[in-house]
């Protein structure tokens, strides 16, 4: 088994609201992208741009569940770690456990679909992605 992905994110000032913690809009950003330090990890550096430009792979999302635990301030550094826990035949779902200080702030569901980019039409996840992920799913 791989160690642990772990995204890191400062939280600022400006991500906050006037009860001085994160902004509830801000939550989904930081989780996205977490998810997209992911895809740069393990696909060599390309992210969500380069799959839908360069590879013509889109990942739009169908679904995504956030559970609040604690809040998020500028306080510490956002922990994100971040893994896939399903990949069916068109779809791939990926959990997001953010904390601080070791405390868990939220957890996030996300799941994608593939689609050949330019058409936005349908595809099964490409083999090249398909052998890079599977060992690394994990339960959530």
């Amino acid at each position: 088994m791989s160690a642990p992905f772990i995204h890191p994110i400062n939280v600022t000032w400006g991500d906050c609201d006037p009860a001085r913690i994160a902004y509830t809009a801000r939550l989904p950003y930081f989780a996205l992208d977490a998810i997209n330090a992911w895809w740069e990890k393990h696909f060599d550096g390309e992210g969500w741009f380069q799959m839908e430009v360069d590879r013509n792979v889109g990942t739009p999302f169908v679904r995504m569940e956030l559970n609040f635990r604690s809040p998020v301030t500028p306080r510490h550094t956002l922990m994100c770690d971040t893994f896939p826990t399903k990949l069916g035949t068109k779809s791939i779902t990926f959990a997001v456990n953010a904390s601080q200080n070791d405390v868990l702030c939220f957890q996030g569901s996300f799941t994608c679909v593939f689609t050949i980019a330019d058409q936005f039409k349908s595809q099964s996840a490409p083999d090249y992605m398909r052998r890079v992920i599977e060992p690394l799913i994990r339960a959530e």
